[in-house]
């Protein structure tokens, strides 16, 4: 049994109580993942075209995870990030990394202009790139059409879009991609996501994070997709 079955098993019947996250007012926050980054990383918050432009925990526990375990190995990798939002987690790896590649952040519509503005405050208009990309929908023609790596947290929020999402991971995952996949359970009905994304995909727990005890507390989850064999 997963951590997250012996979760459910657990804390099922009041875990729908889960208070949700403060709200911030429109702003500036800067950040450097606990001394991860050299120069800290600016994301401008506005939560006036959505949810995705708050900072959110599964994009800190996603950019420190892949800031401490893989910043070599992304240098020359090509990297799509998914539900973006205001860009955290790529914005997080480009400046960690120093891709060699342009990395992509991708969302819908509402969420271009703060990507964009993202991009543009950290000075990494030549290496990142933002897109619009609605689930379930062919990708943009201008990503890697199975990039080497595909990052994506707090995606699992709205039921409807589940089987969207899980398309759209299928669509862009080649023989080579590994999804680092991250969310916050919050409800009961999040859980039917990864047992559907189980049956599609190779799903493995992160288990070499050093922070994965304390932040599993808090019911966030880090997994390891790739193309089922």
């Amino acid at each position: 049994m997963s951590d997250s079955e012996k979760d459910e098993a657990v804390f099922g019947l009041s875990e729908d109580l889960v208070a949700p996250a403060a709200i911030k007012p429109a702003g500036v926050t800067e950040v450097d993942f606990d001394g991860l980054l050299s120069e800290p990383l600016k994301l401008q918050e506005d939560l006036k075209n959505g949810c995705g432009g708050q900072l959110w925990p599964a994009g800190m526990v996603l950019s420190k995870y892949m800031l401490r375990k893989h910043r070599e190995d992304m240098a020359d990798k090509s990297i799509v990030e998914l539900g973006a939002g205001g860009g955290l987690v790529g914005l997080a790896v480009a400046m960690g990394c120093k891709t060699t590649k342009t990395l992509h952040i991708t969302d819908q519509i509402p969420m271009y202009k703060l990507m964009q503005d993202n991009i543009e405050l950290n000075n990494l208009s030549s290496r990142v790139q933002a897109s619009v990309y609605d689930w379930g929908t062919p990708p943009p023609s201008n990503i890697p059409q199975h990039p080497d790596i595909i990052l994506a947290a707090d995606c699992v929020y709205f039921e409807p879009a589940f089987p969207l999402l899980q398309q759209t991971i299928k669509d862009l995952i080649g023989e080579n991609t590994v999804c680092y996949f991250c969310f916050k359970r919050r409800r009961r009905a999040d859980l039917q996501f990864m047992k559907a994304a189980k049956k599609m995909f190779d799903v493995q727990d992160v288990e070499d994070d050093p922070d994965r005890e304390l932040y599993s507390r808090e019911k966030l989850f880090l997994y390891r997709i790739t193309k089922k064999r």
